[in-house]
């Protein structure tokens, strides 16, 4: 008897089809992100970072320009089960001497076409770091009106990137706008800030889009000279995304490092319609190392599937680590996203739940450690056979 059938035959056994399973978990989109084939620098010409952004390490190979960070994206999608997805941020297209307020559909057209080679659909972000206009760390927040008005500009010309991505694609490209806007130190007037960023954001979400688009805010609680004050707060977006109808945002390195996104997933879900996960992995005050299949990795998934939100849930991935073959970084992380929601597809939820309903909390306690050992590991590899791609890399 095969290791799956042995392992399909226990499932069974506490009422889970694993057919049925496999069937779901090929389906759920995963977009993996760009920037971790470049250490997040892209490819304007300037080369140069910012924001709270900073991949380190001196690993060889790090993509130097678009040809070969496509080539990269290819190896690894090529060992990488399920249905992928790619989240483009928008300093890596043909835009050398292009200004970001100037970007236009046509500058992202290489990415298109080499994506309906690779079956890819596309999600898509301004990037509103690593430049001049955002050197002293404030952008739609800024006091200088031109400044502001050059990143609303941009963002609004990203969202109709995003709108031509879900035109030619024919599936919606989420757009997600991040900014690290603060201080190092602690300011005096934490208010004013967050008022102009409300008119900024007022202004980009104000022009409606000839495509649906899944808009998304993503908070930070604070970035690399930025350790002080953050102007959009998680705070600030839950009540923005609430008010407005956005897609909330929530990075797993966004937080205090006692805090966890498990933890938030439902809460947000009963007020806010769509939800954006970057899935990242903090290490002490830093938050963007390859994702492992930690148990909040593990408790992530089981939120979204427990509660039926996959419809409402949108996973994307944001780590960049360049001390590590880059493509090994992609591959891994990708890889246990989808092991993690294959470890949350096999668990007899409904079971645990009545359980917990009857107040029978011996019975759950000891569900759930007994699941710990089932053999989901066999059920992955006959996924990866069946994807054909290898088990193990």
């Amino acid at each position: 008897m095969s290791m799956y059938k042995q392992a399909k035959d226990m499932y069974a056994e506490i009422s889970v089809d694993t057919e049925a399973v496999l069937e779901i978990l090929d389906t759920i989109p995963i977009s993996m992100h760009c920037w971790q084939g470049d250490d997040g620098k892209g490819f304007e010409g300037a080369g140069v970072q910012g924001g709270g952004i900073l991949s380190t390490g001196n690993h060889p190979g790090a993509a130097t320009n678009v040809d070969e960070l496509r080539k990269m994206i290819e190896k690894a999608i090529s060992v990488i089960p399920g249905k992928t997805r790619l989240n483009l941020h928008a300093m890596y297209g043909d835009v050398k001497n292009i200004e970001r307020n100037q970007i236009e559909p046509k500058h992202y057209d290489a990415w298109l076409d080499w994506a309906k080679t690779q079956n890819l659909a596309m999600d898509f972000n301004p990037t509103m770091y690593a430049h001049s206009k955002a050197s002293d760390g404030l952008t739609l927040s800024h006091p200088d009106k031109t400044i502001r008005e050059f990143w609303i500009e941009h963002c609004k010309r990203c969202r109709k990137i995003a709108s031509y991505f879900t035109q030619e694609q024919g599936t919606p490209s989420v757009n997600n706008l991040w900014i690290a806007d603060g201080f190092k130190d602690t300011p005096v007037d934490t208010l004013t800030p967050r008022l102009r960023l409300v008119d900024s954001l007022d202004e980009i979400y104000s022009e409606k889009t000839d495509a649906e688009i899944v808009d998304a805010v993503e908070s930070k609680l604070f970035g690399i000279g930025l350790e002080s004050y953050t102007v959009g707060s998680h705070d600030f977006y839950v009540g923005y995304a609430i008010k407005n109808g956005l897609a909330l945002c929530m990075d797993a390195g966004h937080y205090h490092p006692t805090e966890v996104i498990s933890a938030k997933i439902t809460t947000v879900s009963i007020f806010i319609k769509k939800l954006l996960l970057h899935v990242s992995r903090p290490v002490r005050w830093d938050s963007d190392h390859v994702v492992i299949l930690d148990d909040e990795l593990i408790a992530i998934a089981k939120e979204i599937i427990r509660h039926d939100l996959l419809d409402r849930v949108h996973i994307g991935l944001d780590f960049f680590d360049g001390s590590i073959d880059r493509i090994a970084a992609w591959t891994t992380g990708t890889r246990n996203m989808r092991k993690a929601l294959l470890i949350a597809l096999l668990e007899p939820f409904k079971m645990l739940q009545a359980a917990e309903w009857e107040f029978d909390f011996s019975k759950r306690l000891v569900a759930t450690e007994d699941l710990k050992t089932m053999p989901w590991s066999s059920v992955w590899d006959e996924y990866c056979k069946r994807s054909n791609v290898p088990a193990r890399l």
